[in-house]
């Protein structure tokens, strides 16, 4: 009998922002509920907001991060400090991080590689020395309705099923083409149906600028949708 795919666990509610407020109160909800498993999303704050984050999340319920999207002014010490004291074994990158790749030796298999949508892959890009690829699942969707250099990229590697490891997950409009941070309609989720099967990763992050009460109402639809549509 098959397995069936359960995505309550795979889905992860976010930390995003780029203000001090931002990550403070969305850290108040998840102390709140006591969520003890999250993602963290570091690319839009400075080093010094970092280490207030780091210093707070010391203190805070979370005992896990397993997916934090770094950048590329972060130092080894700071993903040292993540895998050692969360768990952190999936760090997201962008196609420029290569540049810098040389400071975070030592970690490379723990990079995944999130492709921008600009048509353009620099030779540079190389997800074979990564641990693999974090489909941003509505980058992708923008990526395929232009048939873009990454979606290209992407699929030529598609029967390379350890590439496929992780996610972030916002929305989409069919309308516009473009991806959705702030999620105001549940049907802005609705493009996941259609994509394939195959980008799906085992830790799914959950990058929406929403607070968590509303990022876990988001779960509960998520995880009925990819549920229904893995488990046909």
């Amino acid at each position: 009998m098959k397995k069936q795919k359960d995505f309550s666990k795979r889905i992860l509610v976010g930390i995003t922002g780029h203000k001090d407020s931002h990550w403070k109160n969305k850290l108040k909800e998840i102390n709140k509920l006591e969520i003890s498993k999250i993602a963290l999303f570091l690319e839009r704050f400075s080093s010094p907001q970092r280490k207030r984050i780091y210093k707070a999340l010391l203190t805070s319920k979370i005992k896990k991060i397993p997916l934090v999207h770094i950048r590329n002014d972060m130092r080894k010490e700071e993903l040292v400090f993540l895998v050692k004291n969360f768990y952190s074994s999936y760090l997201t990158i962008h196609e420029d991080s290569f540049k810098v790749l040389k400071k975070w030796k030592g970690f490379y298999k723990h990079l995944f590689l999130e492709m921008n949508t600009d048509n353009f892959v620099s030779d540079s890009v190389n997800v074979g020395k990564v641990g693999g690829f974090c489909v941003d699942l509505a980058h992708f969707k923008k990526e395929e309705e232009r048939w873009s250099k990454e979606f290209e990229y992407i699929i030529k590697r598609r029967k390379i099923s350890k590439f496929f490891a992780c996610n972030h997950l916002n929305g989409y409009t069919f309308e516009k083409d473009t991806d959705l941070h702030t999620i105001k309609n549940l049907k802005d989720f609705n493009y996941l149906k259609t994509l394939p099967k195959f980008l799906f990763g085992d830790i799914i992050g959950l990058e929406t600028e929403n607070g968590i009460f509303k990022q876990l109402e988001f779960k509960k639809h998520l995880v009925k949708l990819l549920n229904q549509l893995f488990n046909k």
